[in-house]
């Protein structure tokens, strides 16, 4: 059977089993918004599911943060990751030269655009797991509600979550009523987003959501490295060039994001949502800020130099803009995705069953040039340094199946199963512009001319069952307790990078290769090499609970987390495993190219979660100390071929370490109308060893953990003042980042990369009727026009390049939505 077929399979089972009745119907009551109690004037409840039925989140014995609606809207997020500020230890960036999430919590994250390593950090909407990191940075327009868990999540969320999870939760359609949400901004480097819904019934059981957005913009870089290649010791077309880029913006967005959602609900006991996502991503190459370090390669070589007459570092980004040699680079980064989902839940009386299913298929086309540069012209031809475009086609297919019971007593449990299938090929062409400045050409040509193509492939998949259940002790005492077990098979293709004339194993010219992926490793076996890997792993969560009065809940909390090991994507680059007469060494490339064993995350929290002064003020806090062992790792190493410098990311378990810490999380009405919000958080983490197979310039656990600021905290402040039949909201944040490792090097300490501590000022005046169904925003971000990195990556020997964070942003958004009650 198909997996399509299994999917519909499931939706016929659970809707033929939605007709047998209930002995006794529970609802879930949605929860209002954050803020104030319109009656009381004290702080609404907070319904989350972190425990994956509705909970009391000042009742929840999990460090669970929640972001809802009115917050998103008022703080004007442009993806999911600047929601990271509401959070405490929840650090938000970009992998370097992409324009993907690098998410980090309690001391451990993500900063590699690697397909087969799995993030610590797991995103899931509306219960399916996001594969990759390239789409994690969701647009908010249609999201209800944000709940970020923080540390190991080892039963109900178990897959690779050894840092933590974000759960994010779309809007869904509405019986009986008719509905639009329309609005559209526009603001600086040509900004322009245009975001609608519309909700329509369909009869007394159906209703569709339908939703779409568009966002466009120049990008804020400008176009403006420098290039003086002063090489003389090797003779060289492009030596005693010289010049700047021509100030052109870079970075543009310019993305299509869609939603169909489909409710059925034939009664109270059984609904079920079938939804298509659609993204169409064709922003602009993310160009790239040089700040190598003088006495390697690229500084020798004075190359990918900064433009000397400014000192911003958003005017010194370079960009080849190739389109041949399979790059495509005008183009820019393409990723495509659909997505077929199916969630459904049916309450027999004594709890509710829920099938989560989902297929989804990725099309990734990332052209980058890596150390920046201006688009030379030599001789008529453009230059590349080091430009390369790494392609990915992926499918995944996911389904859970879980229980969750309503006994009415002492004791309730949550149990089920969860499977997740995932395919991917990759293939990557690197034109290295740099290597005819110091050797001779290919035997193909010049290195600028001529593609060299690294290519592999993965299938995966893993499947797990868990079961957590919770006991009344006593009077306000509970326990629970929970296991998961989980199995991970996966098989791994690959072949070391090659010409594509070398693609059948010889030398053959005639091979013609349109785009990367073309050299797939099934299409062009010659030297792919399989290997496979296995691993099963148990992991759990014990905590007791104490409701002291019903504004006092303490609990502790044990639980241990694993991610499981993967393969290297890079590996096999430059073709370095080799006999001693130059004939492919398989045997070594296999052992290089080995999975790394599961990393495991051991975790206790303590925390206490109060209100006070008639529900005026929420405080939580939580203190945390986590051992992670097995830590996957990786390290861009130089190395030379054949006398050729160059350089290859390695990828390995080397190291454990311990992090500790401490959270806080305050919401208070001072008065009526204003709302205060702050979030402070105070992580410490230190390896306790750092051992490589490879030798290292300086001892690797002498650096801090990277992505793990060891100080994050913001404040945010909000007042309605009525006017008549109108509304003003004011809104301030301010929040700050400390400095945080990034990049390790293998060569020296001074050679690592920070991203610098920052602190951003964010405020928006929203005039809006009083019933919301029409609003005029004016939006600031990092008022005070901070330059900030958001990513930053050291290859050892050769150079080093950045990221930045949008300077000053200032946009004007105007909103208009309705609903009534269908006749």
């Amino acid at each position: 059977m198909s997996r399509t077929a299994y999917l519909l399979v499931s939706a016929a089972a659970l809707a033929l089993a939605a007709h047998i009745p209930a002995s006794a119907q529970t609802a879930s009551t949605p929860a209002p918004p954050q803020g104030a109690d319109e009656e009381t004037s004290g702080l609404a409840d907070i319904v989350v599911t972190a425990t994956r039925r509705d909970t009391n989140l000042q009742r929840t014995a999990i460090a669970v943060s929640a972001v809802d609606q009115s917050i998103i809207e008022q703080s004007n997020p442009r993806s999911l990751g600047d929601l990271a500020v509401f959070v405490p230890n929840f650090s938000a960036a970009t992998v370097t030269n992409f324009n993907a999430a690098s998410f980090s919590m309690r001391g451990i994250g993500q900063n590699t655009i690697i397909i087969y390593f799995e993030p610590p950090v797991a995103v899931l909407v509306d219960d399916f797991v996001m594969p990759s990191v390239q789409t994690q940075l969701l647009d908010t327009f249609d999201v209800a509600q944000v709940e970020v868990l923080r540390g190991p999540q080892g039963t109900l969320f178990g897959k690779n979550t050894t840092g933590g999870a974000v759960v994010v939760k779309t809007k869904k359609p509405e019986l009986g009523t008719i509905g639009a949400e329309l609005r559209g901004q526009v603001g600086d480097f040509k900004t322009r987003k245009l975001q609608g819904a519309f909700n329509v019934p369909i009869g007394d059981t159906l209703a569709f959501r339908g939703v779409i957005g568009y966002e466009y913009s120049d990008g804020y870089y400008r176009n403006g490295a420098c290039y003086g290649l002063v090489v003389s010791f090797v003779p060289s077309k492009f030596a005693g060039r010289t010049g700047c880029g021509d100030g052109e913006r870079l970075g543009g967005r310019d993305v299509w994001n869609a939603r169909a959602k489909l409710l059925w609900e034939p009664s109270s006991n059984f609904n079920a949502l079938l939804q298509y996502e659609n993204i169409r991503d064709d922003s602009e190459s993310i160009p790239g800020v040089n700040e190598t370090n003088t006495g390697v390669l690229f500084d020798i070589l004075g190359v990918g130099r900064s433009n000397p007459a400014s000192k911003d570092p958003l005017n010194n980004a370079g960009i080849s803009n190739r389109d041949d040699t399979l790059l495509f680079m005008q183009k820019g980064h393409r990723v495509y995705v659909d997505g077929l989902y199916l969630n459904m839940n049916l309450n027999v009386g004594f709890g509710t069953f829920t099938s989560v299913s989902g297929i989804r298929k990725q099309k990734s086309r990332l052209p980058s040039t890596y150390p920046d540069q201006a688009p030379v012209a030599a001789d008529g031809e453009i230059l590349s340094l080091f430009d390369a475009s790494r392609d990915d086609d992926r499918k995944t297919w996911q389904q859970e199946l879980r229980f969750a019971s309503d006994l009415g007593g002492a004791f309730d449990f949550v149990a089920g199963g969860f499977y997740q299938h995932d395919e991917a090929s990759y293939c990557v062409t690197e034109t290295l512009g740099f290597q005819d400045l110091v050797t001779a050409p290919t035997p193909y040509g010049t290195w600028n001319q001529t593609p060299y193509i690294l290519c592999n492939a993965q299938k995966g998949r893993s499947t797990a069952v868990f079961a957590e259940g919770t006991l009344k002790l006593a009077e306000g005492l509970t326990l629970t307790g929970g296991a998961r077990y989980t199995w991970e098979k996966k098989r791994w293709w690959g072949r070391q990078q090659v010409f594509i004339p070398q693609l059948n194993g010889g030398n053959d010219p005639s091979i013609i290769v349109n785009e990367a992926l073309d050299a797939n490793v099934f299409d062009y076996p010659a030297g792919v090499i399989q290997i496979g890997a296995k691993s099963s792993d148990p992991t759990w969560r014990a905590s007791i609970s104490y409701q002291a009065n019903p504004d006092l809940f303490l609990y502790g909390t044990y639980s241990r987390g694993f991610k499981g090991g993967g393969f290297n994507d890079q590996i096999g680059t430059f073709h370095p495993f080799l006999n001693a007469d130059g004939s492919d060494n398989n045997a070594l490339f296999a052992a290089a190219a080995a999975a790394t064993k599961p990393e495991t995350a051991d975790s206790f929290e303590i925390g206490v979660k109060s209100e006070f002064l008639d529900r005026r003020v929420r405080f939580n806090v939580t203190g945390f100390h986590v051992t992670y062992s097995n830590l996957q790792k990786q390290i861009v190493v130089p190395l030379i071929v054949n006398g050729q410098p160059f350089q290859v990311t390695t990828f390995f378990n080397a190291a454990k370490a311990v992090v500790k810490g401490v959270e806080a999380e305050l919401t208070a009405i001072p008065a009526r109308g204003l709302t205060l919000r702050g979030v402070f958080g105070y992580q410490d983490g230190k390896y306790k060893e750092y051992v490589t197979p490879i030798p290292a310039g300086y001892n690797l656990a002498d650096a801090p953990l990277d992505r793990a600021p060891k100080v994050t905290w913001s404040a945010d402040a909000t007042y309605e003042l009525p006017i008549s039949d109108f509304k003003l909201l004011l809104n301030g944040n301010v929040n700050y980042v400390g400095r945080n490792l990034f990049t390790q090097s293998i060569d020296s300490l001074a050679d690592n990369t920070y991203l610098n501590a920052r602190t951003l000022l964010n405020a928006s005046i929203t005039l809006a009727q009083q019933d919301d169904s029409y609003y005029v925003r004016l939006i600031g971000q990092n008022l005070a026009d901070k330059r900030y990195k958001t990513a930053s990556q050291v290859v050892g020997g050769l150079w080093q390049n950045s990221q930045y964070g949008p300077p000053r942003y200032f946009g004007l958004e105007v909103g208009l939505k309705f609903s009534s009650a269908a006749n």
